[in-house]
């Protein structure tokens, strides 16, 4: 996820003289990096770009003893992508981990989060991931599901915001954002939480999950995953909107607006998006699909420049 932002940016709204892209399903630049249920991508953190080739870490939303939870992603736009599974050596393993973030500043550290709202503080050293220490995310209710988590710094100050996901018409997404650090313990340690009003995808709609991931571009725009998910099977359908805005003050207050109205601005017919990461640097967003029985899959598009 982008580390960086700016001062607020305005909000934008729906309503573009121009309808939004729809991703082709078939020759739309998605690769294949899993060919089951247990090999889908629920998260990704950007780790680095080299000569054109991006690398993330992928986290996946597996429940059973030994199956892949954190992996190692190489991806090269339009041409090919691997991931290399990493060794869980932090004790018991989580389930159903559906977010990861880098830590702005600490090299090697992330923080993933698990759909109940447990936060996972993490260490990677090659392919070993270790636990530094849980916590829960503040105000949990009964019935949250969570999908989203992202960190945004500015002036030395670090924020993360939060979502759960939402389900159709009947359940929309609440967002929050709190300042963010660790203690000296290595426990997230969240400040005085902002709630933002009830956010509901433009599309798709049907079975929806309003907030399948989030990610804050430099300039603070932030932008909301959503998917339809009608089973195992799909048929899936997702979105990336402009939803919003966050911002991190000098003194470390944090803003969250979402809009009334938000644009979308691409739609993917076929996939289940669970993953959208900002790279930094760039207008690129890194995307990842939880296909379920048939597998996963990473894209990208430029969706995350200034507006």
């Amino acid at each position: 996820m982008t580390v960086l932002t700016a001062a607020t940016a305005a909000l934008v709204t729906a309503g573009a003289a121009t309808a939004p892209a729809v991703a082709p399903t078939a020759d739309g630049g998605w690769r294949q990096v899993g060919a089951d249920i247990t090999s889908g991508v629920s998260g990704l953190a950007f780790t680095s770009r080299t000569h054109g080739t991006t690398h993330a870490l992928v986290v996946r939303d597996n429940k059973k003893p030994g199956q892949n939870r954190v992996a190692a992603l190489t991806y090269r736009p339009g041409r090919s992508a691997a991931v290399e599974p990493l060794t869980w050596a932090g004790g018991s393993e989580p389930i159903d981990l559906e977010a990861i973030e880098a830590v702005p500043g600490t090299p090697g550290e992330y923080v993933a989060l698990a759909s109940r709202g447990l936060v996972y503080h993490l260490k990677v050293t090659g392919t070993r991931v270790e636990v530094l220490d849980t916590s829960p995310l503040p105000g949990i209710a009964d019935g949250d599901d969570y999908e989203s988590f992202a960190l945004t710094s500015k002036h030395g100050r670090t924020a993360a915001v939060w979502a759960d996901r939402g389900a159709g018409k009947d359940r929309p997404s609440t967002l929050r954002a709190a300042p963010f650090t660790f203690d000296k313990h290595g426990n997230a340690d969240f400040g005085p939480v902002t709630t933002a009003t009830r956010y509901r995808a433009p599309y798709p709609s049907g079975p929806v999950r309003h907030a399948s991931d989030i990610s804050i571009t430099a300039s603070g725009r932030l932008l909301i995953g959503s998917a339809s998910d009608p089973g195992d099977d799909g048929p899936f359908v997702s979105a990336v909107s402009d939803a919003g805005t966050v911002s991190v003050t000098r003194t470390g207050k944090v803003r969250l607006s979402v809009s009334k109205s938000p644009a979308v601005l691409r739609k993917f017919e076929g996939h289940k998006i669970e993953a959208v990461e900002c790279v930094p640097n760039s207008r690129t967003a890194l995307l990842g699909t939880d296909d379920e029985n048939t597998g996963g899959a990473v894209g990208s598009a430029k969706l995350c420049g200034s507006r």
